[in-house]
């Protein structure tokens, strides 16, 4: 079942996991990166415009995961 965004609160809560994660050096495991294009998809169109800012403002090392071409986009 695919998360949806509901509020800006529920995109900066997912913006905390994945800053946490790579700040430990990890990458981001494909369960999360496909609940969160899940996320992106499923949710308000505002809601993704504002994570793709606030990850490309906060993490911007994560902006490859998600950018368009990214390889590991589900398919």
């Amino acid at each position: 079942m695919p998360y949806r965004w509901k509020t800006k609160i529920d995109v900066d809560e997912t913006i905390v996991v994945i800053k946490s994660l790579l700040d430990k050096g990890s990458e981001l495991p494909n369960w999360l990166v496909n609940t969160i294009y899940g996320a992106i998809r499923d949710s308000d169109p505002a809601m993704a415009k504002y994570f793709y800012q606030e990850i490309k403002k906060y993490v911007p090392a994560a902006v490859k995961y998600f950018e368009e071409g990214s390889t590991r986009a589900p398919i």
